[in-house]
């Protein structure tokens, strides 16, 4: 099997470059995932998510044992499915602000170079204050459609505690407080692979193939001219183009040779190109949070009742269309930061262990995010296998952004608006209150929010692992569109980010052939 461009990885920006490159009828494009089908009624279903966890839909990755994290290893679940992990996430698009990519500092990714990519995404229904959005993309972007009655009570929360109201969360900034917009379409999940693979299936020059898991690229000296999974080759006569995430990237250029050179050698990898930065540079948002009891029965605890999943089903309404985080607040700890560093998640519901543990009865949480770690990790091999090590805290920063955040987060519950809602605290959160008693919180119950980037990092010097075109440095026809090119994380979330990266990636690959 040949193809014109060979693309591993159908998540976010994988799905894109499929799209995008198939509409021209004169290439043929292959797509290779590791994963099934994206049919599964919770992966449709917004509050599904969660079901996913742990099952064949999900990588199910484990993190090395973190020092500041209280020795733990934590779970990082990551999609295994058409879609990718669009199909396994909380839908929430929230790009960041201006700063996160002026910070960058790379040629033609400023946020005035890349808004374009991100509304020619977008298909905004309902509000567009100011325009913001895109209105004639593919993914639909759109308020909840049943919000929680609790979640009213945190926005009106955040103004009382004198935060600013935003009309749209996607604007230049992000400073303030908003329901949180999803990537939802008639109170179902839009993902991806919704927005751009299905569009584009039956063309016959896109080749989708599931089930593959790709073991390695395969080059022609340094040339790459293909894929290999199970024994079986793909071709590439143009480009390899890695979509395969923060994880998967980095460690299938290293499984092909693409690396650190001593620690290739150390796991029995010949050597094609030495570029050590691959798997470095590693960022994630780590999250804690504060929950409390509530002391009306309006939660998502009764979210799974035989009425509401009728009422999701008939009417694409009700409880079940919750995409769990609600409302958001963007907040700057001191007056030293230049943008937020905390993001205030709300969730009508205590959001325990990924959704894993059923909740005991009725709870709010509010999460505390910190945006812009200083710690920085790896994602490194052990043999063949792939080693994830965030390094958590080992900046002495991220912890005090991080406490700061809990009081702010702990102010909330104490304002008038939630006071017919919020009770004491619910377990396992025992109410910590001194600086190191909050510290002591966050090492023992704090886990990832699912935003991995970096380990492919982009830039202009001769370390970054792709240029500011996205080829993969000192190899030919090799390219990463995905999250891991990102120099530094955003104040947002990543998924959208992730599409602009495919629709940008896109245009460079069309430009270059």
């Amino acid at each position: 099997m040949e193809y014109d461009y060979v693309i591993v990885g159908a998540g976010s920006a994988g799905c894109v470059l499929a799209n995008r490159l198939s509409e021209d009828p004169g290439v043929t494009v292959a797509l290779v995932e590791a994963g099934g089908s994206d049919g599964k009624l919770e992966i449709r279903m917004p509050a599904g998510f969660a079901k996913l966890f742990k099952t064949g839909y999900d990588w199910d990755y484990t993190t090395a044992k973190q020092g500041e994290m209280s020795g733990r290893e934590l779970y990082w679940p990551r999609g295994r499915v058409i879609g990718g992990s669009s199909s396994l996430n909380a839908q929430m698009w929230v790009r960041g602000c201006q700063r996160d990519y002026d910070q960058w500092g790379v040629p033609g990714w400023s946020y005035d170079e890349v808004l374009p990519y991100f509304t020619r995404a977008e298909h905004r229904v309902g509000s567009n204050e100011g325009g913001v959005y895109g209105t004639e993309g593919p993914l639909y972007i759109s308020e909840l459609r049943s919000p929680n009655v609790t979640t009213a009570a945190f926005l009106k929360a955040c103004g009382e505690l004198g935060l600013t109201r935003l009309g749209e969360l996607n604007g230049h900034s992000n400073e303030g407080y908003c329901p949180t917009p999803v990537t939802q379409r008639r109170g179902r999940r839009w993902s991806a692979a919704d927005g751009y693979l299905r569009p584009a299936e039956d063309r016959p020059n896109l080749h989708v193939i599931t089930g593959a898991t790709v073991e390695r690229v395969v080059f022609d000296g340094r040339r790459a001219i293909g894929v290999e999974h199970g024994g079986v080759r793909i071709g590439a006569r143009r480009e390899v183009v890695l979509s395969a995430g923060t994880i998967g990237s980095p460690h299938l250029l290293m499984r092909s040779g693409v690396g650190d050179p001593g620690e290739l050698r150390e796991a029995g990898i010949e050597v094609v190109r030495e570029l050590p930065e691959v798997g470095r540079n590693l960022q994630d948002h780590l999250s804690t949070g504060v929950f409390v009891e509530c002391t009306k029965p309006v939660t998502l605890a009764r979210a799974e009742s035989i009425g509401n999943l009728l009422r999701y089903l008939l009417l694409r309404s009700g409880m079940l269309t919750t995409n769990v985080g609600e409302a958001v607040a963007f907040i700057r700890t001191s007056e030293e930061e230049p943008a937020p560093d905390i993001e205030l998640i709300f969730a009508p519901v205590p959001f325990l262990d990924h959704g894993l543990t059923p909740p005991t009865g009725h709870g709010l949480t509010v999460g505390v995010v910190l945006l812009q770690p200083d710690s920085r990790g790896r994602v490194g091999l052990n043999g063949g296998d792939v080693v994830i090590d965030p390094a958590y805290l080992t900046a002495e920063a991220d912890m005090k952004r991080l406490v700061a955040g809990l009081k702010m987060a702990k102010q909330v519950f104490a304002t008038s608006a939630m006071r017919p809602y919020a009770g004491g605290p619910m377990e396992p959160y025992w109410a910590p209150e001194s600086d190191e008693e909050l510290a002591q919180w966050v090492r023992e119950r704090g886990e990832t929010l699912y935003h991995p980037v970096g380990t492919c990092r982009m830039g202009t010097d001769d370390a970054s692992v792709v240029d500011p075109e996205l080829r993969v440095r000192g190899v030919e026809a090799l390219r990463v569109v995905d999250a891991s090119i990102m120099p530094t994380l955003n104040r947002g979330h990543t998924h959208a980010p992730a599409i602009m990266i495919g629709e940008k990636g896109a245009d460079l690959i069309r430009k270059a052939s």
